[in-house]
């Protein structure tokens, strides 16, 4: 099935940058890193792949990226400096280039990050008009835009988890709008992926945290707001 495109698709965000694929969806990724590592990161190891690897720093790719960890929108002015801004920050980044990764989409980015919490790694795709498609979070196939509410969950692969946890969200009145359930094995850990049109309330949150099969529990905003 083809994917449909949006106004939004063909006009593209408002942006710094030449490019909304090499700059806005690159901010966007970025940012969605942060939200997943849980805080700024103080180590971050990048790579550019394909398209990305040939073009990351005459399209600010590079910057645009660095912007996104330090959670700057696509429009802010401090994308620009955001190479020497990440040093200030004190974020020791580096950046990789693999040109020639078939099976990854041209415009792909790995980010392996880390914090004084934890650590992270996420594969993101940026498809052209500021619109991305975060492929892979700590290994686990997730494939989902972040332009909606995006609830990310890492549990125990038993009978019923899905249904559960389903209608946790749906008592909070919240519609899921696609899901995506990827496992190391059967029987193993599961990651679940819900995206929403609409946020949910920090006490259902906290409830899906704290049931016993579940490992772990990453919330993301629509990443606009």
């Amino acid at each position: 099935m083809s994917e449909r495109s949006s106004v939004f698709d063909m006009i593209g965000p408002v942006m710094i940058g030449p490019s909304s694929s090499h700059t806005a969806g690159v901010v966007r990724i970025g940012r969605v890193a942060r939200k997943i590592l849980g805080s700024a990161p103080k180590e971050a190891v990048i790579t550019f792949y394909n398209s990305f690897a040939r073009t990351f720093e005459g399209h600010g790719s590079n910057r645009a990226i660095l912007g996104g960890l330090m959670d700057f929108h696509t429009d802010d002015e401090r994308i620009k400096e955001a190479l020497d801004l990440a040093k200030e920050q004190e974020i020791n980044y580096k950046f990789r280039s693999v040109g020639n990764a078939n099976t990854l989409h041209p415009n792909t980015v790995r980010l392996f990050l880390k914090s004084d919490d934890g650590q992270t790694e996420v594969v993101g795709e940026s498809r052209g008009g500021g619109v991305i498609r975060i492929r892979e979070v700590n290994g686990f196939d997730c494939n989902f835009t972040a332009s909606s509410h995006t609830l990310i969950v890492h549990a125990d692969d038993q009978k019923g988890s899905i249904a559960f946890i389903s209608d946790v969200l749906s008592h909070d009145d919240c519609n899921i709008a696609t899901m995506t359930v990827s496992r190391k094995g059967k029987n193993d850990l599961a990651c679940l992926v819900f995206e929403m049109d609409s946020g949910l309330k920090p006490l259902t949150l906290e409830y899906i945290r704290n049931l016993n099969w579940v490992r772990s529990v990453i919330y993301i905003p629509d990443i606009d707001q």
